[in-house]
């Protein structure tokens, strides 16, 4: 019997949907919204004709993937990233009132875990972390193959962790270019293709902040995979040298030749990971 599940993915600058049937997406659309609208229904409403794009009478659930913190329970999205508006949405009981069918709700670095896990490359592990490296530091946990959320949908916001004179976030994304180097990643990683010296440094440095992150996850959760996913991880190849350099130092050897590290190739993850939300409350 297949399934035909929605997923959304909603940012601050545009909404996408797609009908996933099974493994695969049948049918997308996405637009751009209104982010900087005084209403949050107008956002609200631009989803709901994003999502009715692609809806069809044997869809079963619908999956929404959001940048921000969210009471998963009762569907209510927190202070969305780039969204002034949305300071306390009850998305899940609008969307479903809407509908007529069951709606799942999650942060969207825990979206990212779900599509690695269900589609992507941690299929096949019980315990791993799927790791966005952005504009900010985001992870999904999942541990015997159910999604971690923790008690307020915060579990692996290890971004927050001291480190230096600051945060693992400052130093592990794409921050750490713009504090230290005063470019942005895309601008720096460019430069670095080029063979400039001082943005390969960048990368260089960043591997290394990056790899404290990494053992802050080995030491919490244990996983047997990391996955990489957010813009940053495209530059995989100027900062893994120095990356693993920087795990070399973890107390348990045995740990890192085990360990699966590898960077996202699922191009749909937003939207296969919101899908995969439903498949998560089954367990």
């Amino acid at each position: 019997m297949k399934n035909v599940v929605i997923g959304v993915d909603l940012g601050g600058t545009k909404v996408q949907a797609g009908r996933v049937v099974n493994n695969r997406i049948e049918e997308k659309y996405q637009t751009s919204v209104s982010a900087d609208a005084q209403d949050e229904e107008i956002i609200i409403k631009e989803m709901f004709k994003t999502i009715e794009k692609v809806i069809t009478k044997d869809v079963i659930a619908i999956g929404i993937g959001v940048p921000s913190l969210v009471n998963t329970e009762k569907g209510i999205v927190y202070r969305v990233e780039n969204i002034p508006s949305w300071k306390e949405v009850h998305l899940k009981k609008k969307t479903e009132e809407h509908f007529g069918i069951p709606v799942f709700i999650n942060n969207d670095a825990n979206c990212f875990a779900l599509g690695e896990y269900h589609y992507g490359k941690g299929k096949g592990f019980k315990n791993m972390v799927g790791l966005t490296i952005g504009t900010g530091l985001g992870s999904g946990i999942i541990i015997n193959g159910k999604l971690y959320e923790g008690a307020n949908c915060g579990a692996g916001e290890i971004g927050s962790v001291p480190y230096k004179d600051s945060n693992i976030e400052d130093y592990s994304s794409g921050q750490f270019f713009k504090i230290k180097y005063g470019k942005d990643g895309k601008e720096l990683y460019e430069e670095a293709l080029k063979g400039d010296k001082k943005a390969l440094k960048a990368f260089e440095e960043f591997g290394e902040n990056l790899g404290v992150a990494i053992k802050v996850i080995l030491s919490l959760y244990d996983p047997e995979a990391i996955i990489l996913g957010g813009s940053i991880s495209s530059a995989f190849n100027l900062f893994k040298v120095s990356m693993f350099k920087e795990l070399d130092g973890f107390p348990f050897p045995f740990v890192i030749k085990k360990l699966k590290l590898d960077v996202s190739e699922n191009k749909e993850n937003p939207i296969l990971g919101a899908a995969a939300l439903y498949y998560n409350n089954l367990i």
